[in-house]
């Protein structure tokens, strides 16, 4: 594929996200950016959710780490099912436990429930740490895609990597400034049709030039080296309990208490609503990544047949072979779902993250007396700043970054999330106990360090333990005991006055 037909075809989609912004953004005030009015039929939700969810990251990383026949790697073969079947405990807990608070105390920014709770600085703290999360982890989703662009694009132009990422941000700017969640509901329902048209031609057209039916495919799949399911060495990275386990814990903090996945369910009109979307979404997005590995495996599968050298980077071996040994239809296939995952999962981020600094540290819910053209200007000069900020950690990542993207995202969330887990399961299940509310931001500080000096020397301290996933588990535990230490009874409260 030329990089001026790759180039045509991106800028013919982003037409259409903007055509539907155009539509779905028209008289948006902030309280349609933030929760879209309330009005968000869930089933759309639903369906745009798998898009956000599975990114440039899935659509890229989860195939090119199925070759990785290591034990130590966390997505070894069809190790990372094990992670996926943890997701759906996880989204179960978000459905009962979280959803009915944050519809109870009819949240936009699901960290005022920390305000609520605990007071100031732990309100602030959780805020802090989602805008810290969002920001690295839609970083790194952005970076890999981008690098794809460059590869394939803008290298044969001549074209520097800053100007790239500069491109991809200013156009997800134009199409969600002013409709927010409104928008994106239907931007993201509009990209995961291309994200799976794209994700099942792959197969389809890998099945036939291999001769598979559907049943002889999952076949080979599942007995060639790739198609191990679970794995059993407890001192591994892959193994079983550690990958369900922190897979559970992951869809808690990375859904649950984040505000960029949450800010969509809490736009639907009613508890109800939001409830049957997300077990609608765990169904569908459990199956979704189960394709995503044997697609993995089909790759590699597929290029062993061809002759084809496997790139040293395996993030790049989808992209390798769509734009290089594909027909060039499946070429413009790949190029459209890994543009809707990268959108989908970006745009939202970037008005999630709108909405936290918004409502969280400018207050907006208690500025109500200000004009509201006031606001939403302001709101305006927020989403530039976050796409600003958005490019200068890219580029970071350019320089820095070595290992597989999707491992990447995930041990960082394990340090940056550890503290908001273990804040709300503090909020929730000890409600008996209070915070001094200014010891908090100390404890969510020090808890993620000590994670950190743990796994760096887990091997030595623990028999040649490695810690995969359940890293998360140990931050959040680590941030419970600091917090439980800082606490005193409830009762103290009225004694106080």
């Amino acid at each position: 594929m030329s990089p001026i037909l790759i180039a045509s075809i991106v800028g013919l989609y982003f037409v259409a996200l903007f055509v539907i912004a155009m539509f779905t953004g028209k008289d948006s005030g902030n309280k349609a950016f933030f929760v879209g009015n309330k009005q968000s039929p869930w089933y759309l939700v639903a369906f745009g959710m798998i898009g956000t969810s599975i990114s440039g990251v899935t659509f890229i990383s989860i195939p090119g780490a199925v070759g990785n026949l290591n034990a130590a790697n966390p997505n070894a073969a069809f190790s990372y099912m094990q992670l996926a079947l943890g997701y759906v405990v996880g989204y179960f807990v978000i459905a009962t436990v979280l959803m009915p608070v944050y519809y109870r105390l009819n949240l936009t920014s699901i960290y005022t429930y920390l305000e609520q709770r605990f007071g100031f600085w732990s309100y602030k703290t959780g805020a802090f740490f989602f805008i810290l999360s969002r920001t690295i982890g839609s970083a790194f989703r952005l970076y890999l895609v981008a690098m794809v662009m460059q590869l394939f694009v803008f290298d044969p132009w001549g074209v520097p990597f800053a100007v790239n990422v500069s491109l991809i941000l200013l156009l997800i700017w134009l199409y969600t400034l002013r409709g927010g969640i409104r928008t994106i509901v239907f931007t993201d329902t509009f990209q995961t049709v291309f994200l799976l048209l794209s994700l099942f031609s792959a197969l389809y057209f890998m099945a036939s030039e291999l001769n598979f039916t559907s049943i002889g495919l999952f076949k080979t799949v599942q007995s060639s080296p790739y198609g191990q399911f679970f794995f059993w060495d407890i001192k591994e990275k892959s193994y079983f309990f550690k990958q369900f386990l922190g897979g559970a814990f992951i869809a808690i903090a990375m859904t649950g208490l984040d505000q960029d996945l949450m800010q969509k369910n809490i736009s639907c009109k009613n508890l109800p609503d939001a409830q049957k979307n997300m077990f609608t979404f765990s169904f569908i997005i459990l199956l979704v990544n189960l394709v995503f590995v044997t697609l993995g495996a089909m790759l590699y599968l597929y290029a062993q047949a061809k002759g084809i050298e496997i790139p040293a980077k395996t993030d790049q071996l989808f992209p390798v072979l769509a734009f290089e040994h594909f027909p060039p239809v499946m070429g413009v296939l790949f190029l459209l779902g890994l543009t809707a995952a990268t959108y989908a999962s970006t745009d939202s981020a970037l008005a999630a993250l709108t909405t936290s600094f918004c409502i969280d540290f400018l207050n907006f819910e208690k500025k109500e007396h200000l004009p509201d053209k006031q606001l939403v200007r302001t709101r305006h000069v927020v989403h530039i700043g976050f796409s600003a900020l958005f490019v200068a950690v890219v580029l970071i990542f350019k320089y820095f970054l070595n290992d597989s993207v999707i491992n990447a995202v995930f041990t960082i969330a394990g340090y940056t999330y550890g503290p908001l887990l273990g804040l709300y399961a503090f909020g929730l299940f000890v409600p008996k106990r209070q915070l001094t509310d200014k010891f908090t931001p100390m404890v969510c500080v020090i808890a993620p360090a000590l994670t950190y000096l743990l796994n760096n020397n887990a091997q030595n301290w623990f028999n040649g333990y490695k810690f995969g996933f359940e890293l998360l588990i140990i931050n959040g535990l680590l941030t419970f005991a600091g917090l439980w230490l800082i606490s005193y009874p409830q009762k103290q409260l009225a004694t106080a006055g």
